[in-house]
């Protein structure tokens, strides 16, 4: 089965990274280096009510990482590896204009 997570940005630029071939990252690791980042990208949650989805948290760390850190593919590897296991799915994609994750 294929695994893969691409992140789209504003213009079409698009990042993927195949996980084939990758150790996966355990579960709570990756919730963990998900709320890391987050907290770290200075992110606010979505919803009014202040509730925060894991979906969530994926695409508000892509969108304030942005294209320039997507670029330097260890931040790739490490966000694709935690965005498949904290939402565990093998395929997962970010547009981050709409912000919205497909599976």
């Amino acid at each position: 089965m294929r695994s893969e997570v691409s992140v789209t940005f504003d213009g079409g630029k698009e990042f993927s990274f195949a996980l084939d071939e990758v150790q996966p990252m355990p579960h709570d690791v990756a919730r963990e280096w998900l709320v890391d980042q987050f907290n770290r990208l200075g992110c606010e949650p979505l919803r009014p009510t202040g509730k925060l989805l894991l979906a969530d948290r994926v695409v508000c760390v892509a969108q304030a990482a942005g294209a320039a850190m997507f670029a330097d593919g260890k931040y790739l590897s490490e966000y694709a590896r935690a965005a498949s296991a904290a939402l565990a799915k093998p395929v997962v994609r970010v547009d981050v204009p709409s912000m919205t994750v497909a599976y």
